[in-house]
Parts: C-alpha cells; sequence; structure tokens
C-alpha cells in the first residue's frame, strides 16, 4: 500500500489520501490480508510499516519533498516481487516505475490536479489498472477497472437528531471549496457560520474571508479527529458550495453520517453523494443556498445517516477493493497466458502444439510441435512471413505447391502471401522454431486452403 507523504497515516487532522489509506489498510488487515504499508515513519498502523520519509514534508519544512518523494516510491518498486499486488495512492509518479516491474499496479486516482498529469496516466493505460473514487471524475480518455467510493468508520460518527444552531464549512481555505460563497450565505441570511480547515491559500483567506470575520463568522483552523464528530454533527448544515469539479469531498460523506444536511453546487461528485431533498440540498447560486436552509427542518437526519451506512461505509469500501484486488488478479492471470495481439500464449491444435517463446514489436518466436504423421492445413498469411528453423525430426514443407525435406537444422522462409503447408512424415514428434515478422501477428491471420481437421476456410 503506497500513501503519499505529505501528511501521517493517518492523519493528524487535515489529509483527506492519507486517510483513505489508512482505513483501507486497517481494513484488510482486520480481515487477515498481509499489507506492507509504505508511508512516513511516524505512520500509525497494524499493518507491516515500512518508513523511508521520517515525517510528513507538509509538517517539516526541512524534509525536501521531492527528495523523499523518489526514495518513498524507489522504496516500493525495488521491493516489487515480494507483493501479489501494489496499491498505487501517490498519484501519477509511481506510474513511472510500474513499466519496470511485473508486479500489477493499481492506481486509485484521487482527483485531476490539472490535464497537465494526463499524459502519464495516459501513457500507462492499460498496463496500470485505474481505479475511480467517482463516476464524475472518470477521465474519458482513460480505462478504469472499478469506480469505489470512499468509506468511512460509521463508529466514528454520531447521530445527533436534533439540529445545532450553526452552519459548517469544513475543508480547506481555498477558492475552489467555496469558503466565500458559504460567508456570503451567512451574511445574507443572519446564520452563525464556524469555519474550520487548513489555510491552502493565504492570499485568499487574506483577501476573502479574513475581511468577513467577526463574532457570528468564526474561523477555528483546522480540526482533527477529536473534535471533528460533534463539529459536524452539532451544525445546522454543512456548506459545500464549491468552484471546482469535484473528485468525492469526504465531508459531506462525514458530515450526513451525523445526520447532518449538505448544502451543495452540483460539480462533480455532489450529484452521486448527495440525494437532493433528502439528505441535502443541491443548489446553484448563493441566493438558492439561502432558500435551502428554511426547508432544513423537512429533512430527517436519521434518514440522512442511513444514506451513509448504504453506500460509504468503511466495510463497503474495503469489500469493493477486495474485488478490485481479485479481477486484476484474474485478469493478470489471463494476460501472463495471452500474447500482444490477443492469442495464447501456448495452444493444443489436432496436429499439436505451439508455445510463444517470445515477441515484441513487429516478431513473434514460436515452439511448435507437429505430432508424427501429422500435417498443418495449406495456409497463407497477409500480414507476414516466417523463418522455420527444424531442431527435432524433418520438415515435410509444400511452398506454393512444392515439396521440400528440411532436416534437422535446416531452414525455410515463408514469403508473406505464399501457400505453405508442413508435415511430419516420421514416427516422433517433430519440433520447429518459427520467427515471425510482419505488422499484424495474430492467429486470426491466416486463410486456410486446404485442412485435414474440416478447418479450411
Amino acid at each position: 500500500m503506497l500513501a503519499p507523504i505529505s501528511w501521517r497515516v493517518p492523519p493528524r487532522h487535515y489529509g483527506p489520501w492519507e486517510r483513505v489509506v489508512s482505513l483501507l489498510t486497517e481494513g484488510l488487515v482486520e480481515l487477515g490480508l498481509d499489507v506492507t504499508l509504505f508511508a512516513t515513519a511516524d505512520s500509525i498502523t497494524r499493518a507491516r510499516l515500512v518508513g523511508i520519509c521520517p515525517r510528513p514534508y507538509s509538517e517539516d519544512p526541512n524534509i525536501d519533498a521531492k527528495v523523499w518523494e523518489c526514495l518513498h516510491i524507489s522504496a516500493v518498486f525495488e521491493r516489487a516481487t515480494e507483493f501479489d499486488l501494489i496499491h498505487n495512492h501517490f498519484d501519477f509518479l509511481p506510474l513511472s516505475y510500474s513499466g519496470l516491474v511485473k508486479t500489477p499496479v493499481v492506481t486509485t486516482i484521487h482527483g485531476f490536479s490539472s490535464e497537465r498529469i494526463l499524459p502519464v496516466y495516459e501513457k500507462y493505460n492499460g498496463r496500470a489498472y485505474y481505479v475511480a473514487i467517482s463516476n464524475a471524475d472518470r477521465h474519458p480518455r482513460l480505462d478504469y477497472v472499478a469506480t469505489v467510493y470512499h468509506g468511512i468508520p460509521l463508529e466514528e460518527f454520531s447521530l445527533r437528531r436534533e439540529a445545532g444552531d450553526y452552519l459548517l464549512f469544513f475543508g480547506r481555505i481555498h477558492h475552489d471549496k467555496g469558503v466565500r460563497e458559504a460567508i456570503e450565505v451567512a451574511r445574507h441570511s443572519g446564520e452563525r457560520l464556524i469555519i474550520a480547515g487548513i489555510i491552502q491559500d493565504r492570499d485568499y483567506f487574506a483577501r476573502e474571508v479574513e475581511p468577513f470575520l467577526n463574532d457570528r463568522i468564526r474561523y477555528i483552523g483546522s480540526v482533527g479527529p477529536d473534535s471533528r464528530d460533534a463539529l459536524l454533527g452539532g451544525a445546522k448544515a454543512l456548506l459545500h458550495l464549491i468552484n471546482f469539479n469535484e473528485p468525492f469531498g469526504l465531508s459531506m460523506v462525514e458530515a450526513m453520517a451525523c445526520g447532518t444536511p449538505v448544502i451543495a453546487t452540483p460539480r462533480g461528485s455532489v450529484p452521486e453523494i448527495i440525494k437532493d431533498e433528502e439528505t441535502g440540498f443541491i443548489v446553484r447560486s448563493v441566493d438558492e443556498a439561502v432558500e435551502a436552509l428554511a426547508r432544513l427542518p423537512s429533512l430527517d437526519r436519521a434518514r440522512i445517516r442511513a444514506h451513509v451506512e448504504r453506500n460509504f461505509s468503511r466495510e463497503r469500501m474495503v469489500e469493493n477493493y477486495i474485488n478490485v484486488y481479485e479481477e486484476v488478479l484474474r485478469m493478470e492471470e489471463k494476460r501472463r497466458h495471452t500474447s500482444a495481439d490477443g492469442s495464447p500464449l501456448y495452444d493444443e491444435r489436432p496436429w499439436g502444439s505451439f508455445t510463444v517463446l517470445d515477441e515484441g514489436a513487429g516478431y513473434k518466436v514460436k515452439r511448435i510441435e507437429v505430432l508424427p504423421h501429422k500435417r498443418l492445413s495449406y495456409q497463407k498469411h497477409a500480414h507476414r512471413a516466417e523463418h522455420w528453423m527444424m531442431v527435432q525430426g524433418t520438415g515435410k514443407v509444400t511452398l506454393d505447391g512444392k515439396e521440400i525435406i528440411v532436416p534437422t537444422g535446416g531452414t525455410i522462409d515463408i514469403p508473406k502471401g505464399a501457400a505453405h503447408r508442413i508435415e511430419n512424415p516420421g514416427d516422433e514428434k517433430l519440433v520447429f522454431i518459427e520467427i515471425q515478422r510482419g505488422d499484424y501477428l495474430g492467429e486470426d491471420d491466416i486463410v486456410r486452403l486446404e485442412d485435414d481437421f474440416g478447418r479450411a476456410s
């Protein structure tokens, strides 16, 4: 399990990716899976911990992020043969190592920070296995093995059946998260507002948040697990009036687990997480958010909690990831027995069998065995030429109607488009090596002109 090293696993206060890694890791360990967690050395886990980076770089300015990221990621891939599977939560950089190892790499894409990172995901599309955290966050140019919603430990969140007397903003202080919009809702409605979260953009905080702080609109800093439940549960509503396409939105689920409804704009995952007019309200402006406040008493806080229990529990997330792992391992097993063009690496035929020994761009090497007194179909190929070498026994080759005897150690070239067949006239198995070259090497590039087994084209 490859975690980021911006924050500890689990995080002391902020760190949504690290929080998901912790919940998933501990859930897998509880079910008996053998998990090695690569995270900062101060992380806390029941898994086997490998901590290359001593402390989170977001907490210690003396930690050079790029240096320790390189050391951290390389430590995983240098030990790749020890693992059945590597689960990457570190964004795009570890993908550049994935082509150097045979261990399958599952990558949970926790959102796209920028379109500029997409080329890395595109390069390894089809080689790595991508998991989306919401259907809205799936990129149309990538293939995904699954969508797995984040899950939370429900025992850490208490249902509050009575609404509190304040609105809540809970997240990082940044334009994307809509802090100023939450402030405007409070100012227009006269409601109290508590703002909690790390300051990610200090200029934004100084310009759009700080001037409006007073005894009715308060900023309380980042809130950790010890007081998160009380703060979320005591709110009248969580305001999530975002200005970007939300990949998931863990705070929405955490609030709803306490029975607290969410008022949010319909960006990204929001319509997947919130059931409009049942677990909150989806609005398109500050004015609509203010109007929604009057409808909050119509919502049943117990039903809001039940929605989270059904869809966003830690247990469900862990189960879904185990399903992903099993599917990936099945796909890898199939891939190990399948050639690059989708044909089998080994196959038995009525005349004998073949094994693919090697393949690459424009070539394939096979070991072909022909049973005594059997012969292949009289055939031709539109896209490839072949070179044969007899390594055991003598082959009787027909090439464009002419019979040629090729002894052990002998070779023969089969031009592209030429009609040909090989027969084993002896009493022992015939073995020859076939080297194919061409622009397409699939097993379906064949026209059978004659066949002893009823397969003529």
